[in-house]
């Protein structure tokens, strides 16, 4: 038998019979109830996917009335309304509270049975949406449980329900569109589009074009209309990475939007109405950027509803080892190449690295250990072979490639002066009186080493 279960709720009893007969011949599950005040009863203990509801009913609860109810209490199930008096009003008006379809009485087998194959089409595509943007959010979830990155969720939680405008700062790779992903598929526009643009990645001409489109003639060779950035996102989101690389005519025309939210594409006269949320990015100092010129400060305000700064990933080390574990997942089952045990000391290395490229660094130097590393195992070694080298290796390589103790000593001693020098501000005289060396001697060794400096 089929598992979708249909409710009839009627005071007509011959509806009833030859409904739920001709239902149960394709196989639904039928169930019935005689008034508006059994039918809410058999809502909640039936749970159906779908219910056939009769307008004018006796009683406490007429189908008007036991529809607004229910579309409040069930809103997984759908309802077909169902009168022998019915008027266009009484369509609109049912239509307007929740109701899939009206059907008139004598009833027609063949429209009853489209509207519910309708229903459950439309419920099977609802389901498989849903089942999709689960695996969506899951595939873009921040990893980490620093107190900065816990923070970071938070605020999405709370900011990502709103219409609010937002601007994100942070360095660059730090996350930020990530981080403006997970705001539009936790929002209510999370089945509508999102879009991005790159104002750093685009021509300063084209940039405009590039967001609001461009009618037809606006430009030699443009012989139709081009939408924009905007008219692809329209119900979603538009996030506009390092917004600080747009140009002024762009940012006055953006201001506009984010007052009218109506614009006109390049070379066009008509306003588009358009309902958008914007979400901007940067990896600079917008406030710097502000005070030197370069940003409109109107715009930076109306951006800046809620200040939103991403954490580097200094500011979050404690996360290394989970975000390694992260990744390495992502490329082994990408790759198919068998997953891969980091050492303690190649944790610890990782640990103690600066990464100034942030969580894009890490992200992109664990899969070339993956293509660099044979085996299975990873130590520090294979840190370094994949090119992860800080200071300390690189004196440590820099030693290690001395043949002779004459080269140590001279690489030491070039080093030391470097130091010395720079602590005394590049005063020879008084570096050679601190280190106690004869300043004509100290000046043969600056001249033997290259070291360029002067004396001050």
């Amino acid at each position: 038998m089929n598992s979708t279960k249909i409710l009839i709720i009627d005071d007509e009893a011959p509806i009833r019979d030859v409904l739920s007969a001709s239902l149960r011949d394709e196989g639904y599950q039928v169930f019935l109830a005689h008034d508006g005040e059994s039918g809410l009863q058999a809502l909640k203990e039936v749970q159906p996917d779908v219910a056939f509801l009769d307008i004018w009913m006796p009683g406490k609860y007429d189908g008007m009335e036991v529809l607004n109810q229910a579309r409040r209490d069930f809103p997984n199930v759908e309802f077909i309304m169902i009168s022998g008096h019915g008027t266009i009003e009484t369509a609109v008006k049912a239509t307007k509270l929740g109701a899939w379809d009206f059907i008139e009485k004598p009833l027609s087998m063949d429209k009853i049975l489209i509207g519910v194959s309708n229903i459950l089409s439309f419920q099977q595509q609802k389901e498989e949406k849903a089942l999709l943007l689960n695996k969506l959010r899951k595939s873009i979830a921040l990893i980490g449980e620093a107190p900065s990155i816990i923070q970071t969720k938070q605020i999405i939680a709370r900011v990502a329900p709103t219409q609010s405008w937002i601007l994100i700062q942070g360095e660059a790779g730090s996350g930020k569109n990530l981080v403006a992903q997970n705001i539009h598929y936790m929002s209510s526009r999370a089945s509508r589009p999102f879009v991005d643009i790159h104002c750093g990645a685009i021509p300063e001409d084209l940039l405009e074009s590039e967001i609001f489109g461009i009618e037809k003639g606006a430009m030699p060779g443009v012989d139709k209309a081009k939408k924009g950035k905007l008219d692809l996102a329209t119900g979603g989101t538009l996030f506009i990475a390092e917004i600080a690389e747009m140009n002024m005519a762009a940012q006055a025309k953006l201001l506009n939007y984010l007052d009218t939210k109506k614009f006109t594409r390049v070379g066009g006269t008509e306003y588009i109405d358009h309902d958008v949320r914007v979400i901007a990015s940067s990896s600079k100092d917008i406030e710097k950027e502000v005070k030197e010129g370069r940003f409109r400060e109107d715009l930076y305000y109306r951006l800046n509803v809620i200040p939103f700064r991403v954490p580097a990933l200094r500011e979050h080390v404690e996360d290394i080892p989970v975000l390694v574990s992260y990744f390495s997942d992502n490329v082994s089952r990408e790759s198919g190449i068998p997953k891969k045990a980091f050492s303690e000391k190649a944790i610890e290395k990782m640990l103690s690295y600066t990464w100034p490229g942030n969580v894009r660094e890490l992200k992109n130097f664990i899969e070339r250990v993956y293509i660099l590393t044979p085996g299975e195992f990873v130590d520090v070694h294979d840190l370094r072979f994949a090119g992860l080298v800080d200071a300390a290796d690189e004196k440590s390589m820099v030693m290690e490639d001395m043949s002779t103790f004459r080269e140590a000593r001279a690489q030491f001693e070039k080093e030391y002066l470097l130091r010395k020098i720079s602590e005394n501000h590049g005063n020879i005289s008084k570096t050679a009186e601190v280190i106690g060396l004869e300043r004509s001697y100290l000046h043969r060794k600056i001249k033997a080493y290259g070291i360029d400096t002067k004396d001050n």
